[in-house]
């Protein structure tokens, strides 16, 4: 604190210091000072000056130690801030106050946007159900497989935009409970059948009887997430592995392997960026560069681990990672 006063007032103290030496230089020069005891003088004025610094320290003493240990402005006017340091805090808080301005009124128009975007994309719902309907009671089976996958793929984006609008509010959004794995992939699986049919994509699922604590709903996002990718990139009459395994520490690991064309080694970094599609995306031009960022932003809100394994031109592993209960208590304070 001391140093903090010393380095606030150093102008004060060095001109106190030139001052002093000035007027030691007239002293010997001048003939009129020399009955005059130079140290007499330049004691009383050391002394005096030594008085009024330390006087001047016990009385900003306490707004230096609410700068130092409390790190807070707060009741201003109880502290003996001088003049221009108030000014400057004046200023600081008109400033402050418009910032916050400004912060509140780009929260209130980004919630609106968000409210206007959850209403159409629940308005595009009921076209989209009419749609389905329609496909589904059309006699020709090539022309209804065909309407069936492309309708899989338009309400997949909607899907999408859905879930990337309530990200934002995915810690008021999500319920924790006891989920059967099985449940999930089978339920997510059975929304993607036209799609494996029209491929020939078939699956191969291990016995699963894990049950993990988490949320269902967004769960069920991200596994449509890194399925719809598995079969958008398998190539035809080709089998999508899914299977369940615990690693040293005891962590349930649930990986999703396609035979695909891969990720190139320099890809793999970057894949749960945003709009990212890499050298496939952009080489099949299929690619939103969104599924797996948003899998990976609702994966870590729910304190899944989600990472990729691939070996290029060979296939992928996509590994979900759940914690196990104490890092459950850790993260959500259960």
């Amino acid at each position: 604190m001391i140093l903090l006063f010393i380095r606030q007032h150093m102008m004060w103290i060095s001109f106190f210091i030139g001052l002093l030496l000035v007027w030691n230089i007239i002293c010997m020069l001048d003939t009129g000072f020399a009955a005059v005891s130079i140290g007499y003088l330049n004691s009383v004025a050391i002394l005096l000056f030594l008085l009024f610094l330390t006087a001047r320290y016990f009385w900003e003493r306490a707004s230096l130690k609410n700068i130092l240990y409390q790190k807070s402005l707060q009741d201003v006017e109880s502290y003996r801030w001088d003049l221009y340091t108030c000014k400057i805090i004046e200023l600081y808080e008109e400033q402050r106050q418009q910032q916050v301005k400004i912060v509140q009124k780009i929260k209130f128009e980004k919630s609106e946007e968000q409210d206007e975007l959850l209403a159409w994309v629940h308005e595009i719902k009921a076209p989209l159900t009419a749609m389905k309907l329609m496909i589904e009671q059309l006699e020709d089976n090539k022309a209804r497989n065909r309407l069936e996958q492309e309708w899989i793929r338009l309400h997949l984006l909607v899907d999408q935009q859905l879930h990337q609008t309530r990200l934002q509010t995915i810690a008021e959004d999500n319920r924790l409970e006891q989920v059967q794995l099985r449940t999930v992939i089978f339920k997510e699986i059975r929304q993607l059948q036209t799609w494996c049919m029209e491929k020939g994509i078939g699956f191969q699922i291990d016995e699963i009887e894990e049950v993990v604590l988490t949320d269902a709903k967004w769960l069920g996002f991200i596994v449509r997430q890194v399925l719809s990718n598995a079969i958008k990139y398998s190539p035809h009459n080709s089998e999508i592995i899914v299977n369940v395994t615990r690693d040293t520490q005891g962590h349930i690991l649930l990986k999703i392997t396609d035979v695909g064309p891969g990720i190139r080694p320099e890809d793999l970094p970057r894949i749960f960026k945003k709009s990212y599609t890499g050298t496939i995306g952009r080489e099949t031009n299929v690619a939103t560069g969104m599924g797996l960022y948003l899998a990976k932003r609702a994966a870590t809100s729910l304190g899944i681990l989600l990472y990729v394994d691939s070996i290029y031109r060979k296939g992928t592993t996509v590994v979900f990672k759940f914690p196990v209960q104490n890092e459950y208590v850790q993260t959500f304070g259960m």
